[in-house]
């Protein structure tokens, strides 16, 4: 197997240690005798909607909102398409049906809640008084402004009908359970599609602060909804969420083991980095260069090869000059810092791919460096330092062709990043 080979078989086993159809049947709820109420939002959600009716054929019904592109055929529980990253009427709709369903069911019906990343734009549901340009404006702003998760998803949960815990809230006295695919650093079920079945500890000043922070050019409709104590998210403690459970049950941290264990079987040794990586796409990638190339400093010849993996989500902060920016993403604009600073190196492999196979708002899952990267870019006409001034890391990974390219991978546990490192002879 040459190296490309493997660092894509590596990326695989991280993707195929979440599927739904593997991670979903151990934990649906047992048959009860009373129909099964199933609903979700993410990317991941219509594919658990599909393992749930695999593995059990009692009644249920039900209704799921995913990425358009990600459906997966069901019978029995209705599959809507919807937009992301940023919403879209089609969205909306289902979200209000959604909290309409689940507020006609009451004491001794079941809810099975299929949560996994991507449900905060899919499931948005703004407050009375936002209008769809004001959401999409926030979800914009957003993508722009370089915030960590956790902070874009309190803004969201405070600016929602449906996130922040009110979904469970509006179940109730119904039983809920929740499954989760984690998409997140840490795994917080808080910020796993912005947490509509959980409790949120943060609150409107939280959010008030955030947009401080980041300096977000937002409509004045949504800096009145934020002083607004009727949007205040559901607390720790709030007796609707007496009957609601939540499980995590595929996480970044699974499938970098399952990538591990791949790696070991090809004879490599492992330094597993960890799941929770954030920061600056391009500054990372570079930091990941220094310390790779550190590491093959220390190995001697006749060593066996080293991989670095690791999974999180960074950011991407964009530029505000106006200037014309290309398409990009968190993974490309890693590998982009990665092999700036590699800068050829002899000895070092990487690749780096989003697991749902979307890398930004490309079809594009990331992209692999080598050691040819820097001439296959002079010959293709084209240079990393250039890709990195127009942010165009799938323009420049696609002119060397050097993509990662999956489809739908019907799953999301965030980022995975692996760099091969080789002994120098």
């Amino acid at each position: 197997m040459n190296n490309r080979a493997l660092l894509r078989a590596l990326f695989d086993a991280a993707v195929a240690a979440a599927l739904p159809a593997r991670i979903v049947p151990p934990h649906v709820p047992a048959n009860t005798g009373s129909p099964l109420t199933v609903i979700g939002a993410g990317k991941a959600s219509a594919a658990m909607a599909a393992a749930v009716e695999a593995t059990h054929d009692w009644p249920l019904s039900g209704l799921v909102v995913t990425r358009y592109g990600h459906a997966v055929p069901c019978k029995r529980i209705e599959i809507v398409e919807a937009a992301h990253p940023v919403p879209d009427a089609a969205g909306a709709e289902a979200a209000q049906r959604m909290l309409d369903l689940v507020q006609t069911l009451g004491e001794g019906d079941q809810v099975l809640a299929l949560i996994s990343g991507g449900g905060s734009s899919l499931l948005t549901l703004l407050p009375e008084g936002l209008s769809a340009e004001d959401g999409a404006a926030l979800n914009r702003a957003l993508l722009h402004s370089g915030a960590p998760i956790d902070e874009m998803n309190c803004l969201r949960r405070h600016l929602s009908r449906i996130a922040g815990g009110r979904l469970a809230a509006a179940a109730h006295p119904a039983r809920l359970t929740a499954l989760l695919i984690s998409d997140v650093p840490g795994d917080d079920p808080i910020n796993i599609a912005s947490g509509p079945t959980v409790a949120d500890p943060t609150t409107l000043a939280d959010a008030r602060a955030i947009v401080r922070r980041y300096e977000l050019d937002l409509p004045a409709a949504i800096h009145a909804a934020l002083e607004n104590p009727a949007n205040e998210s559901i607390k720790p403690g709030d007796p609707r969420l007496a009957n609601s459970e939540t499980r995590v049950i595929a996480t970044p941290a699974a499938s970098l083991d399952a990538a591990a264990a791949v790696a070991r079987d090809a004879g490599l040794t492992v330094i597993d980095q960890g799941d929770a990586i954030e920061g600056e796409a391009r500054d990372i990638g570079a930091a990941f260069a220094d310390a790779a190339m550190a590491e093959q400093a220390r190995l001697k010849p006749g060593d066996a090869p080293v991989v670095m993996i690791s999974g999180g989500e960074t950011t991407v902060t964009l530029p505000r000059d106006g200037r014309t920016l290309g398409k990009g993403g968190r993974c490309v604009d890693f590998l982009l810092g990665l092999a700036a600073r590699l800068d050829g190196a002899p000895g070092i492999h990487a690749i780096a791919g989003d697991t749902d196979g979307v890398d930004g708002a490309a079809e594009v899952a990331g992209g692999i460096v080598t050691p040819q990267t820097p001439a296959l870019a002079a010959k293709a006409g084209t240079s990393i330092a250039a890709a990195m001034e127009a942010y165009d890391g799938h323009g420049f990974f696609a002119a060397i062709d050097a993509q990662v390219i999956t489809g739908p991978t019907l799953t999301n546990v965030n980022d995975f990043r692996a760099i091969l490192i080789e002994p120098l002879v």
